[in-house]
């Protein structure tokens, strides 16, 4: 789906901020080893919702901490509203997602170099096709 440089700006905007105002709250709570990194917001077309795609390590920590990402919604769309109430008439809802592109990636990094290899061993493919 293509973006209009209007979506494109407002994700990138509130990307910005998003990760600031994440990062200020771990700060702020005094979280240690926990790293939220903000990999992309889609915007829909009528900007009304915003996707944001949060990466989120240690891996392990996903689960819980998206859950509390998603539980205090309202206050990160709150602080988002004040931060870039010059730039944005309305603020768009905020859906968080995990950005699962890194482990779909390590998952294919580890097929390609472990023993289920299908370049290197061929006959696994025979396996892999349904019968």
């Amino acid at each position: 789906m293509e973006m209009t440089n209007r979506q494109k700006k407002i994700g990138g905007l509130i990307q910005q901020e998003i990760v600031d105002i994440l990062q200020g709250e771990i700060r702020k709570n005094g979280i240690p080893n926990l790293v939220i990194s903000v990999s992309s917001v889609y915007v829909t077309t009528d900007l009304t919702i915003a996707k944001v795609y949060l990466s989120i390590f240690p891996p392990d920590r996903k689960k819980d901490i998206l859950e509390a990402v998603k539980s205090n919604q309202p206050l990160i769309k709150h602080d988002l509203a004040q931060r870039v109430k010059n730039q944005l008439r309305k603020v768009p809802d905020l859906l968080f997602y995990i950005d699962d592109s890194l482990d779909y990636i390590e998952a294919i990094d580890q097929a390609l170099s472990g023993e289920d290899n299908p370049i290197e061993n061929p006959d696994l493919l025979d396996k892999r096709k349904k019968s």
